[in-house]
């Protein structure tokens, strides 16, 4: 599995470039509320750590993932921010209802990023488990929120 071994929090912050001139967008979806909280944590933390200024980070709540995308356009729309990270959580049950949210979202983050020329970072956990949504939130990989924070400040930079 692409995480085996890697923890999602790492990185050199000599590499990364200063976000203080930077506004952030991120929608968080209310669905697996744990789960989306400590994504959420973990990129606001990073953004900070990297300069970003908290009143430069605008957040959204929408319901669920599938909402994701209609929240991330209205923010790129509506508050002109120079990246946003889409944070959600899907885990497998017993139905195919999975496949459908996690392929549609995804799909909808894609064309947001044709789409406009402000980037979408995917930090949407698509896992079978709990355990595996917990070991990527904070848990024994790290957190792909802090992950997705790094990608937005490069993708915003590159965007410039």
């Amino acid at each position: 599995m692409a995480t085996e071994n890697k923890n999602l929090s790492v990185y050199d912050k000599t590499k990364i470039p200063n976000a203080k001139q930077l506004r952030f967008g991120i929608v968080v979806s209310e669905w697996n509320h744990e789960i989306t909280e400590a994504l959420f944590q973990g990129a606001q933390d990073a953004l900070v750590d990297c300069g970003a200024l908290p009143e430069n980070v605008v957040r959204w709540n929408v319901p669920g993932s599938f909402e994701l995308t209609f929240g991330c356009k209205k923010m790129i729309t509506d508050q002109q921010v120079d990246a946003v990270i889409a944070i959600g959580s899907v885990i497998r049950g017993e139905t195919s209802h999975f496949d459908f949210v996690c392929s549609a979202t995804a799909q909808g983050i894609k064309d947001l990023n044709v789409a406009y020329d402000v980037p979408v970072i995917f930090c949407v956990l698509t896992d079978n488990t709990l355990q595996q949504a917990q070991d990527r939130s904070g848990g024994r990989h790290g957190n792909k929120g802090t992950e997705a924070a790094i990608a937005a400040i490069q993708m915003a930079v590159l965007g410039r």
